[in-house]
């Protein structure tokens, strides 16, 4: 005999509730006027059941009582309920029903900008038809940030400077690295997010459709930043490239287009030098450095070559004092390794994102045929897929399995299998650690897939972690690098050291200071335990767009 369902609560009956889906975090209060009663019945419920909460019943004079979303009609049916000065009090969003509808069609929860409801219009005075003047509808002079934009904002990080700098590893190294650590940059600025729960070993969901949805009022300042970002990387300047990185996410989740200098002169990471840039570009519409930067033959050339995969900094000013300038001068050079070579050859495709439901389908190919080799294995797409961008640059693919045995020599089985049906073309780099146990035991391999059906290359890395390293090397691949960099000097300052294949005590040297990791492996068995051990507050993956 089937249990007995729960009674509802209020007016949405909550069952079959999916606390981490896709309304989850939202409390909403629902106008009424203006809507059938039968179809309010089943938005509430919907929201209820995709983990979202409904209040009945609002204090007017007072707050809102953990509301954090209005729903109405429209302007007039919203001032039906609400008067202004509780709405000017209010610090959520309030949207049209129209936002719940598209959300409902496309099973994704889609940025909230859109569908705004400006209540602020309904007092501007219009002009007189009757004068023969039209009736002129005034933009709201306060735009609303939404509360998940607030809540990530309230989190940032109060100007707190960080090393930059990627390390002394070869140029195949760092530039297998310099995706991972690209992976948020201008040009994601209207995306989606994954909304999952803590991570569990059974579910370390990649992806559902919560939001990361910046207004990016501000393009033509986040844009320039950018372009300074590959500039530098390029020319090996990462502690440089990192300040632009850390000011970008801070400025496109501005609910206010800058105007003046003045309005960021108290924002973290904006310090003397770029709140000089932003002047310049507000006033201007220009910045003379990066213009400098794209004459110089030198630095446009050197960023050229560090585009092509397994070319480094130090590589390409080497092509470039070849006399090298071009794309097809160094298809002549017999210098270039394979890996480069191929990396040449499809320089055109990897350079083209992936959009999301594609990725999507394809992390379903690879657990499918995963699964059928090695049941109960887990494989994850980690990476800008996994804190919910819209698109991503490539696929970082995590996989251990939960009896910390069965993953040693998966990975080969892994490929051999994906290259029979034609999804992976070209490798880049293969290394097997699993079955000697060097290298902490993980196994890696680099590559380019094709989505089914197309001959268009992917970029695409599998890292294979023993079970005890996983949640480490799942944080680390899923990013992005400015919370990467930010838990690993936490880690250092409290004694311990923190990369993807672990969370280690730090040895001693001479005057007391860090001389490097021991062999004592702290025990995490999820992300959140790393959180945990190192005092940093927990971030769902859709979070970390830091």
């Amino acid at each position: 005999m089937a249990p007995k369902r729960r009674p509802a609560r209020g007016a949405a009956a909550a069952e079959e509730r999916d606390p981490d889906g896709m309304f989850r975090g939202i409390c909403a209060f629902i106008v009424p006027h203006g809507v059938q009663p039968r179809r309010l019945e089943v938005w509430k419920q919907r929201l209820v059941q995709m983990g979202g909460r409904v209040v009945e019943k609002l204090d007017k004079g007072g707050p809102a009582a953990g509301v954090n979303h209005v729903l109405a009609m429209d302007a007039k049916a919203l001032l039906r309920e609400l008067d202004a000065a509780w709405l000017h009090r209010f610090r959520g969003s309030v949207v049209s029903f129209e936002w719940l509808e598209e959300c409902l069609k496309s099973g994704e929860r889609l940025p909230e900008h859109k569908f705004t409801i400006n209540y602020e219009d309904e007092f501007k005075p219009k002009k007189s038809a009757g004068n023969g003047d039209s009736i002129v509808s005034q933009p709201a002079k306060r735009s609303k940030m939404s509360f998940e934009d607030q809540q990530r904002t309230s989190s940032e990080d109060r100007g707190e400077h960080q090393d930059a700098s990627a390390g002394k590893g070869s140029d195949v190294e760092r530039s297998s690295n310099k995706y991972a650590s690209s992976q948020t940059n201008s040009g994601d600025t209207k995306d989606t997010v994954g909304s999952q729960g803590a991570f569990d070993i059974e579910e370390a969901s990649s992806g559902g459709p919560s939001i990361y949805a910046p207004a990016d009022l501000n393009r033509n300042i986040t844009k320039i930043f950018g372009r300074l970002i590959d500039i530098y990387r390029a020319l090996g300047e990462d502690r440089r490239s990192f300040s632009y990185y850390k000011a970008i996410p801070v400025i496109e989740k501005l609910p206010f287009k800058i105007e003046s200098a003045e309005q960021v002169k108290d924002l973290p990471t904006i310090g003397k030098s770029l709140k000089d840039h932003i002047n310049e570009i507000v006033t201007t519409g220009k910045l003379s450095k990066l213009e400098h930067f794209e004459t110089d033959e030198k630095v446009r050339t050197i960023s050229l070559f560090g585009e092509v995969w397994g070319v480094g900094p130090a590589t390409a000013l080497k092509l470039y004092e070849k006399g090298h300038r071009t794309l097809d001068d160094l298809r002549k050079d017999e210098s270039l390794t394979n890996a480069q070579r191929i990396g040449l050859k499809y320089f055109d495709d990897i350079k083209q994102r992936i959009p999301r439901h594609e990725v999507s389908e394809m992390e379903k190919l690879l657990q499918d045929v995963g699964k059928d080799i090695l049941p109960g294995v887990i494989i994850v797409c980690g990476g800008s897929y996994r804190r919910g961008k819209a698109s991503c640059g490539d696929m970082d693919i995590i996989i251990t399995h939960p009896d910390g045995e069965s993953h040693v020599g998966f990975l080969s089985k892994f490929v051999q299998r994906l290259k029979e049906i034609n999804f992976l073309r070209e490798d880049l780099i293969f290394s097997i650690h699993s079955v000697d146990g060097t290298d902490s035991g993980v196994d890696t391999y680099f590559g380019l897939c094709t989505y089914p059906g197309r001959e268009l290359r992917h970029r695409i890395d599998f890292k294979v972690y023993p079970r005890n390293r996983y949640a480490c090397g799942l944080l680390h691949w899923t990013g992005n690098d400015v919370l990467n960099r930010r838990l690993r000097l936490l880690a250092d300052s409290k004694g311990y050291v923190l990369d993807d294949t672990g969370l280690y005590l730090a040895t001693r040297g001479s005057g007391g200071k860090h001389a490097g990791r021991s062999d004592a492996i702290v025990s995490c068995h999820t992300e959140k335990d790393v959180f945990d051990t190192l005092g940093f507050p927990w971030l769902e993956p859709h979070e970390r767009n830091l």
